[in-house]
């Protein structure tokens, strides 16, 4: 009469290393996602504060007292640019960019009305994994995500 409602021990042997096998890979993807967020989150907020940094500069230099108007020089454009890829104005060579793969093409400067100015950057963040996921049916799911970093100021 000593039935018990209870398995043996020795039946459950092997299923914790199943279970972990069946949730290393969603464990693993969790975390490759979060990094990748992260990464993300820095390199827009490297943007934030190279364009911050550019529109300063340019503030600071694009106005002409004399005439009392914005001038924008080719000159000032391209150290205005450089100051937002590499974060100085003159001769980059040597300086790494702020965030991987950012050009001076990606950087846009203009004046906006008569007293300010704009330093736009665009960019395009890839991730470690690669520029899409493939699907079993159609086409495939692109990961690139557009970044824009735009700062107003008003010329000084």
């Amino acid at each position: 009469m000593s039935t018990s409602a209870f398995k043996p021990l020795h039946t459950q042997r092997g299923v914790a290393m199943v279970e972990f096998a069946i949730a290393l890979p969603l464990l693993l993807l969790l975390l490759l996602a979060i990094g990748e967020f992260g990464r993300l989150l820095y390199h827009y907020n490297n943007l934030q504060q190279a364009s911050r940094d550019a529109g300063r500069y340019v503030a600071g230099q694009a106005w002409n007292a004399t005439l009392g108007q914005i001038e924008l020089s080719g000159d000032l454009q391209t150290r205005t640019k450089n100051v937002a890829v590499y974060g100085v104005p003159a001769n980059p060579s040597g300086y790494a960019s702020v965030v991987p793969d950012l050009s001076t093409g990606d950087v846009q400067v203009s004046s906006v009305g008569a007293e300010h100015v704009r330093v736009s950057i665009t960019y395009t963040f890839r991730p470690v994994i690669g520029n899409a996921l493939p699907t079993f049916f159609g086409s495939s799911i692109p990961l690139n995500i557009a970044l824009n970093s735009t700062v107003v100021m008003r010329a000084l």
